[in-house]
């Protein structure tokens, strides 16, 4: 739930939203460079249109300098302020390795200085991307929220955030003044809508296309989608029948089709998806389209049209297989 407003951050204003990236040492400078840029173009988009910039970009954290997760040395960094204006995000982002560590001197610091942070909707909000949400978790800032972060850090959030409701297999989770993804691209998902709730689609869809972000995905996404999944494995002959599925999902495909891009026969070509891949190859193509559609329809595409981009043969098909798949509603309510 929010907190009671915070007497440190001023009042909102007309003015642009003050983004505040928070860096430590070791921050996974994809998880905000990424961010940075789509606010940056959107800044651009928003000029181009004489119009103000609709958000304000600012770099701090506990040290000066920061080293990078690829190397870069990370310089003029703002120290953590005492007061931040309003509105305004406070951006926490993840660091590599398998647990988040906060036994580090600039860690305490960073996690002293989010304590004394109250978050309200609208003035102060929470952004974490990755395992940025283990430090938010950390501050105790998660605690009666809903929030994600990668699946390699759901059981770790889990244990140092016991009164967060943490949701696996989600792009981003948005609730209240908290709003967390899984990580890596997914902090782009997040940031292109948020863009958007801020400066409208339009105008986060050219950002979208200026970053070559093909799928824009939302809050009920799982972070794993059908083009990820069931792709743990190291057979060559299988990956490459799943790319040209992928490629090319509205194409005339049968087992016998696929087993010719493998060079093997049907029968083998069906061993090797259970084995391998843990799924059949035809229930595989089955989820490939289903994503295809739903991103169709969510592209304001109709039932028939979504179908047809999809490779279903009719939009019958696409509603039967909607329904054998478990999607909540119908095609209809996507549009």
């Amino acid at each position: 739930m929010d907190a009671q407003p915070d007497p440190s951050v001023a009042p909102p204003g007309c003015g642009p939203v003050h983004v505040h990236f928070v860096l430590l040492p070791g921050s996974l400078i994809l998880d905000w460079a990424g961010p940075a840029e789509a606010l940056r173009m959107a800044n651009q988009r928003l000029r181009d249109a004489g119009q103000p910039d609709g958000f304000a970009l600012h770099f701090m954290g506990p040290g000066r300098t920061s080293l990078s997760s690829v190397g870069a040395m990370i310089s003029d960094i703002a120290p953590l302020p005492a007061a931040l204006p309003a509105p305004s995000w406070v951006v926490l982002v993840g660091q590599p390795g398998a647990i988040t560590a906060v036994d580090t001197e600039e860690a305490r610091t960073l996690l002293h200085w989010l304590r004394g942070l109250r978050l309200q909707t609208g003035r102060l909000e929470l952004v974490t991307v990755c395992a940025g949400a283990v430090l938010a978790g950390h501050a105790g800032l998660l605690h009666g929220h809903r929030a994600t972060t990668h699946h390699h850090h759901l059981d770790e959030l889990r244990r140092v955030a016991p009164g967060c409701d943490v949701v696996d297999n989600r792009v981003f989770v948005l609730d209240g003044a908290v709003a967390s993804s899984a990580g890596v691209t997914t902090g782009v998902d997040l940031f292109l809508h948020r863009i958007a709730a801020i400066c409208g689609p339009a105008l986060a869809a050219r950002v979208a296309q200026s970053m070559v972000v093909a799928l824009r995905r939302g809050p009920n996404d799982p972070e794993l989608s059908p083009f990820l999944c069931h792709r743990n494995h190291l057979h060559p002959a299988l990956h490459r029948v799943q790319d040209a599925v992928s490629q090319q999902p509205q194409a005339d495909w049968s087992v016998a089709r696929m087993a010719e891009v493998a060079c093997t026969s049907p029968r083998h070509l069906t061993r090797l998806f259970l084995a391998h891949a843990a799924i059949a190859p035809l229930q595989y193509l089955r989820r490939i389209r289903l994503d295809v559609a739903e991103a169709a329809l969510r592209a304001g595409h109709n039932v028939t049209q979504a179908a047809q981009i999809a490779g279903f043969s009719s939009d019958t098909q696409l509603r039967r297989t909607w329904h054998q798949m478990g999607k909540p509603g119908t095609p209809s309510d996507m549009f």
